[in-house]
């Protein structure tokens, strides 16, 4: 059963969140801003003194390998090399000792990027860290002639829960080597525009007015598609699809245009895209399970291709005849970093509300834990 009176119930919504989910999402901006002001700049400095690599590859997992998402969708297409994001133990067999290694794990601690990290250094590949102090991430480069660590603070915050402590320093290495433009000031606009949407979407705005928590209720009660339009529209889907596995326990199936249009765009005529029966007056409702239906996601950005354009306007068509749910989100700023972060803002606190509208603590994570102790 879906409870969404609790997202109009403040004292509700914060007894169901014991781990103060809510308050993390709400402090997107503030981690930006904290991290602008606390990352070492001479370090950023000797990283760039290095010259620019003729690859970045960002190696790094869940929740601290979307920050090269975030950075492969800010650079975008004028990026002057490749950015390649690797989640995997092992760096693709072209990196040399001309590429730079970015690895990155919030604890410090994650196995698949302390292997890349090693990886990396065998091979003789530039190397920069970024996670916690002391860690174990941070001694590989700090062994390393010519590595480089940047210590980060999540205070306790999940990788999930801390995109921004984590991306923004990232973000500071790539306008330090000339990949991404990205000055002090449009970080700090950024994180004023996460302010906003955080308020807009915040706890204390009533559901009517909300758009986060109308849409957690609504995917909460159906099964997510998240497809989304340009470079960064394409990068927030894949982390719309993990907030909602790790806050809200809920799959999603996620995608980009034009991709989706040759394969994913044919289950609007499968068994989740049909009409629900007639009701029949006498079945005994309150047993039965929730009958989920595809609820579609467009998140899109200014930067899309005419041709995707074109294309989103007959999916309007084909889903309005089908009688399919959808929400439409546009991206909001002018640089690319605000316009990443003006979808990611929203969708962090849609998983939040759909996770607390099914009666689900949004910050247990049992079943990672468990993989991780079968791992020893």
């Amino acid at each position: 059963m879906i409870d969404e009176l609790i997202l109009d119930d403040q004292d509700r919504m914060f007894a169901a969140d014991p781990g103060d989910m809510l308050t993390a999402v709400a402090s997107s901006g503030a981690q930006m801003r904290e991290s602008l002001a606390s990352i070492d700049r001479e370090v950023i400095a000797r990283i760039a003194a290095d010259g620019k690599p003729r690859a970045i590859i960002v190696a790094g997992m869940g929740g601290s390998g979307v920050s090269g998402d975030v950075l492969a969708a800010v650079a975008g297409p004028s990026s002057s090399i490749p950015i390649v994001v690797e989640r995997t133990h092992t760096l693709p067999g072209w990196v040399s000792s001309i590429d730079l290694v970015v690895a990155v794990s919030c604890s410090g601690s994650t196995e698949e990027t302390l292997t890349v990290a090693n990886e990396a250094a065998r091979r003789g590949a530039r190397l920069v860290t970024i996670g916690a102090a002391g860690s174990q991430l941070a001694a590989i480069s700090e062994h390393l002639s010519g590595g480089h660590h940047v210590a980060i603070d999540a205070k306790g915050r999940m990788p999930r829960a801390s995109l921004w402590t984590i991306a923004t320093p990232l973000l500071m290495v790539a306008n330090a080597l000339g990949i991404a433009e990205i000055s002090d000031q449009d970080f700090l606009e950024t994180a004023d525009l996460m302010d906003q949407l955080s308020v807009e979407n915040g706890v204390t705005v009533p559901s009517l007015d909300n758009v986060a928590k109308t849409l957690g209720v609504a995917l909460a009660e159906s099964v997510p598609m998240l497809w989304g339009t340009g470079a960064i529209g394409r990068a927030v889907t894949g982390r719309f699809m993990a907030q909602l596995a790790e806050n809200a326990k809920l799959p999603a199936v996620h995608g980009g245009l034009p991709e989706v249009g040759h394969n994913q765009i044919v289950t609007f005529d499968g068994v989740l895209a049909r009409p629900l029966e007639e009701d029949d007056i006498f079945r005994d409702r309150v047993s039965e399970q929730l009958e989920r239906r595809i609820h579609l996601v467009l998140m899109r950005d200014d930067g899309e291709h005419d041709s995707v354009t074109k294309r989103v306007q007959v999916i309007k068509q084909l889903v309005d005849a089908r009688g399919i749910a959808m929400t439409e989100l546009a991206s909001r700023g002018e640089h690319r970093l605000a316009r990443i972060a003006s979808i990611i803002v929203p969708t962090d606190w849609a998983s939040v509300y759909a996770a607390l509208a099914m009666g689900i603590d949004p910050t247990p994570i049992a079943p990672i834990v468990q993989l991780k102790a079968g791992l020893h």
